[in-house]
C-alpha cells in the first residue's frame, strides 16, 4: 500500500446522533495500530479522525434532546474526542464538519462541480432513509425498508443532482486499472456488481431541513450530508489549497478505513465526486466487518450495546486493543464475548507474553544480580531464535500493507511461543549449576529477543511494550524498528522486574 515515506490514514468521520460504540472504537483502533507501526518504521504519517455534524438525523436528535443542533453536536462530538483521549490514540487532527475550514472546502468542491457541469438543478422524488442519510431505489427495498433495515419515507423536493450516471463506465475502468483500490476482494466484487448494475444521478441537496452546509449561491438548499462529509478527507490536507505540502505529499498515499456499511459512499460516490472535480481518488479504501455480541446483532433495542469506556475500565486498554486486533481477521465480521476476551487476556497476554518476560527478567534479577549477562559462543538454537526475530519485520510490513492486522499480531505471537519453547528446551535453571557461561548466553539471547518483541508489539499493546522496554533499560530513542537489530548491551543493570499482564479473574 505504501510506496513512499508518507501515509495519510483516516477513519470515517463518525455520525454524532448518539454515543460512541464498539464499531467506532474498532475502526479508530485499526487506524491507530497502522499509524503507530508506520511511524516506528520511518514513515511520515498523518492520521485523521473526527465527527460528521450535519444532516436531518442530527437535527431530529437535537430537537428530541431539546437543544440547538450546534449545541447538540458539540456535546456528542466531545464524547468521541474523549474516547480517543481515553484510548490514547495517536491521531494528528480531529475534524468536525461545522468547522469553518471544512465549510470552505465543501463549498469550494461544490463550485468546482458546478463549474465542470457535473451538478444540475432538478426535483427529487424517491425513497429516503433518514437513519442512513441515503436514497434507495424501489428495487433495493426489502419488505418496505432499506437494505440496512432502516425505515424509508417518500420524499419529493427540489434538488440539485450530481451526474453520477455518466461516471459508471469511468468508475469501472478505474477499478479495473486499480485492482487494489477496494479491499478486501469480496467488498471490491460487491462494489463492481453495484456499479455494473447501473448508476443513477444522485440527489446532492435538500430543502426540507436547514442543518447543513448551505449550497453556494442558493441558500434554500443545504448540501447532501455525504458530499459534505466525504470532503473532510481533503479538508484535513488544506483543500482547497492544493499547493500545500500536506495535500501534495499525503493525498497520493491515502488509505481510508471504513465499516462495510458505508463502503458504497466511499468507493462509488467519493471517487466520482473527486474525478468530476479534476482531483485524483484516494489510493485505497479498506472496509472492515461488523461486531456482534454473543452471537446477536448489537442494538439499543436488544440492550446489548458495548460501552467502550466500561470495556477499558474492566479489562484495561492493552487487553481491549489486543483482543479486537487479534480475534477476527480484519475485514471479516466478528463476535464479541467477555469470555473470549478474558481467554485472550489470560492465555495470550498473561501466560504467553507476560510469562516469558517475567520468568526471564526475574531469573536475570535473581541469578545475575539484575545485570544482562555477556553471551558466549552462540549455538544453532540461539541463532535460530534470533534469526526468527530479526527476519520478522519484512513479513509484518507485507501484512500491514495489506491491512492484514490480525496476521501481524499472529506472527509476533508465534515468535513469543518460540521464545517460550526455547526457555523450556534450554532450561537456564539447570544450567545454573552445570554451565554458567551457557546459562548467560541463553539469558542474553532471550533478553535480546524480548527487546525485539517489545519493539514490535508497540503498535498493538503500547503501554505494556513501553514497560517491558523500560525493564530492559532500552533508551527511549532506541525503540523504533530501525533499532531492531541493534542488540542489547551486555553488562547493563536492569531495574527490578514487574509483571506487565496480570491475569483477569472474573
Amino acid at each position: 500500500m505504501v510506496h513512499s515515506k508518507k501515509l495519510y490514514i483516516t477513519t470515517p468521520i463518525y455520525y454524532v446522533n448518539d454515543a460512541p460504540h464498539i464499531g467506532h472504537l474498532y475502526t479508530t483502533l485499526a487506524c491507530d495500530m497502522i499509524a503507530r507501526f508506520m511511524r516506528l518504521n520511518g514513515i511520515d504519517v498523518k492520521f485523521v479522525t473526527g465527527t460528521d455534524a450535519h444532516g436531518q438525523k442530527v437535527e431530529k436528535a437535537a430537537l428530541a434532546a431539546g437543544k440547538s443542533p450546534q449545541e447538540f453536536v458539540d456535546e456528542v462530538s466531545l464524547n468521541f474526542r474523549n474516547l480517543a483521549t481515553m484510548m490514547q490514540f495517536t491521531h494528528d487532527d480531529f475534524i468536525q464538519t461545522t468547522q469553518i475550514r471544512h465549510i470552505k472546502a465543501a463549498q469550494h468542491l461544490w463550485q468546482q462541480l458546478i463549474k465542470n457541469d457535473e451538478i444540475y438543478l432538478g426535483a427529487y422524488s424517491g425513497w429516503y432513509a433518514i437513519r442512513d442519510e441515503a436514497y434507495y431505489q424501489e428495487s433495493e427495498l426489502i419488505d418496505g425498508k432499506a437494505p440496512t433495515g432502516a425505515d424509508v419515507e417518500w420524499v419529493t423536493e427540489p434538488s440539485y443532482f450530481f451526474r453520477l450516471s455518466k461516471w459508471q463506465d469511468k468508475l469501472l475502468e478505474f477499478y479495473n486499472k486499480n485492482p487494489d483500490f477496494i479491499a478486501p476482494e469480496t467488498r471490491r466484487n460487491e462494489v463492481m456488481r453495484f456499479v455494473e448494475g447501473g448508476l443513477h444521478d444522485l440527489s446532492v441537496s435538500r430543502t426540507s431541513f436547514k442543518w447543513g452546509i448551505p449550497v453556494p449561491n442558493d441558500p434554500d438548499h443545504v448540501m447532501y450530508v455525504w458530499l459534505d462529509a466525504l470532503t473532510n478527507y481533503i479538508t484535513a490536507l488544506g483543500y482547497p489549497d492544493q499547493e500545500t505540502s500536506d495535500f501534495k505529499d499525503f493525498w497520493a498515499n491515502s488509505l481510508h478505513v471504513v465499516g462495510k456499511d458505508i463502503l458504497r459512499f466511499h468507493a462509488v460516490y467519493w471517487p466520482a465526486f473527486l474525478m468530476a472535480a479534476d482531483l485524483p481518488p484516494p489510493q485505497r479504501i479498506f472496509a472492515h466487518g461488523w461486531w456482534t455480541k454473543d452471537g446477536e446483532k448489537i442494538s439499543k433495542s436488544l440492550g446489548n450495546t458495548i460501552n467502550p469506556v466500561h470495556l477499558v475500565e474492566t479489562y484495561g486498554r492493552d487487553a481491549v486493543r489486543y483482543f479486537l486486533l487479534r480475534e477476527v481477521p480484519f475485514g471479516n465480521d466478528g463476535d464479541f464475548t467477555d469470555a473470549a476476551l478474558i481467554t485472550r487476556l489470560n492465555s495470550d497476554l498473561a501466560n504467553s507474553y507476560g510469562n516469558l518476560v517475567q520468568r526471564v527478567l526475574s531469573f536475570i534479577a535473581k541469578t545475575c544480580g539484575g545485570v544482562v549477562p555477556s553471551p558466549d559462543k552462540l549455538v544453532a538454537a540461539d541463532n535460530a531464535l534470533l534469526s526468527q526475530a530479526s527476519d520478522l519485520l519484512p513479513l509484518l510490513e507485507t501484512e500491514i500493507n495489506k491491512q492484514a492486522l490480525h496476521k501481524v499480531v499472529e506472527h509476533i505471537w508465534k515468535l513469543i511461543a518460540e521464545a517460550n519453547r526455547y526457555v523450556d528446551e534450554q532450561k537456564p535453571w539447570s544450567l545454573k549449576t552445570t554451565d554458567q557461561a551457557r546459562m548467560g548466553t541463553v539469558l542474553y539471547v532471550l533478553a535480546d529477543c524480548i527487546r525485539q518483541i517489545a519493539i514490535l508489539t508497540q503498535p498493538i499493546v503500547p503501554e505494556a511494550s513501553a514497560r517491558i522496554l523500560d525493564q530492559l533499560a532500552v533508551p527511549s530513542d532506541q525503540r523504533t524498528f530501525a533499532h531492531l537489530n541493534a542488540q542489547l548491551t551486555p553488562q547493563i543493570s536492569l531495574p527490578t522486574p514487574e509483571g506487565v499482564f496480570p491475569r483477569f479473574t472474573p
